[in-house]
């Protein structure tokens, strides 16, 4: 079996305190496992501040810190540019930041550093709410999923990240699982060595704020891949590639009946949500090589 702690090289502590059952937490160990001690990391307030950790203690053995909300990828644009003028080619700076600091109050400061064409590495995990603040709605949580601002189940679709990055005429761009990790560190080990720069998008399950327990984070993620929820892929200089094409998807209501964000749903809510995701998905897949 993979030992993740130890080919992570000591870089993440034993214990740290994000809830049981996170799957942030597993994301990031895999994350360090892949990048190594040669990395800086920018932090923004969210769930991953955990392992910024509390005044002089930290999760992580990397450089790094904990900045603003809505200022990740600037950061991170600003200390690689740092690097590079003192010659030192050979650092990833990675920016770490939620849906909520990504897809809504960073994503100003993401579009820039994506047009600038900046070498910056940047994963947003994606647990579709801020849920480090209440779990309110947020600009990638799914359609008719219940936050406590969407108590009636949210009426539109999450934003179309990739697509978003995909625009800025960006090198690379990806989504990821927790659950398919094999899949997740390909991805991470060819964004490396990309020349310029990388976003990736990772799902990450909550079970605090999906409610669900916290023994099922695993099944949850692997779940959303095989109902189609969360397409696996990647697009290397505009060119769309399926990673894990799923040929029968499993039944939505495995995915839904798993999580209380969901439950209340009627029939119709049901059909619509299943036909949102099946021409997404079949729409997707005509994009592909």
């Amino acid at each position: 079996m993979y030992d993740i702690q130890t080919n992570a090289r000591g870089l993440v502590a034993h214990g740290v305190s994000t809830c049981h059952g996170c799957g942030l937490e597993l994301a990031v160990r895999i994350i360090m496992s892949e990048l190594g001690e040669k990395t800086i990391i920018v932090i923004p307030p969210g769930c991953a501040a955990l392992f910024s950790g509390y005044g002089d203690e930290t999760a992580l053995k990397i450089p790094g810190f904990q900045g603003n909300l809505e200022n990740t990828a600037a950061y991170a644009s600003g200390i690689k540019a740092g690097l590079e003028f003192q010659g030192k080619d050979d650092v990833t700076v990675l920016g770490l930041a939620g849906d909520g600091g990504t897809v809504d109050i960073g994503l100003q400061a993401l579009s820039g550093a994506l047009e600038r064409k900046d070498k910056i590495l940047y994963i947003c995990y994606d647990n579709e709410a801020y849920m480090n603040t209440g779990v309110q709605g947020s600009g990638s949580t799914p359609y008719r999923a219940r936050t406590t601002t969407t108590p009636a189940g949210k009426a539109s679709p999450p934003k179309d990240m990739i697509g978003i990055a995909v625009a800025h005429g960006i090198p690379y761009a990806a989504t990821a699982s927790i659950a398919y990790p094999v899949d997740f560190r390909r991805k991470l080990r060819y964004a490396k060595d990309v020349q310029g720069p990388v976003y990736i998008h990772l799902h990450t399950p909550c079970p605090t704020g999906w409610g669900y327990p916290v023994g099922k984070t695993i099944k949850v993620a692997r779940l959303a891949v095989e109902t189609c929820c969360w397409p696996l892929y990647d697009v290397k200089d505009g060119v769309y590639s399926m990673t894990k094409k799923v040929s029968n998807p499993r039944p939505l209501g495995e995915y839904l009946e798993l999580q209380k964000r969901f439950r209340g749903l009627m029939p119709d809510e049901v059909e619509a949500l299943e036909s949102y995701i099946k021409d997404r998905y079949e729409m997707l897949l005509k994009g592909c090589n």
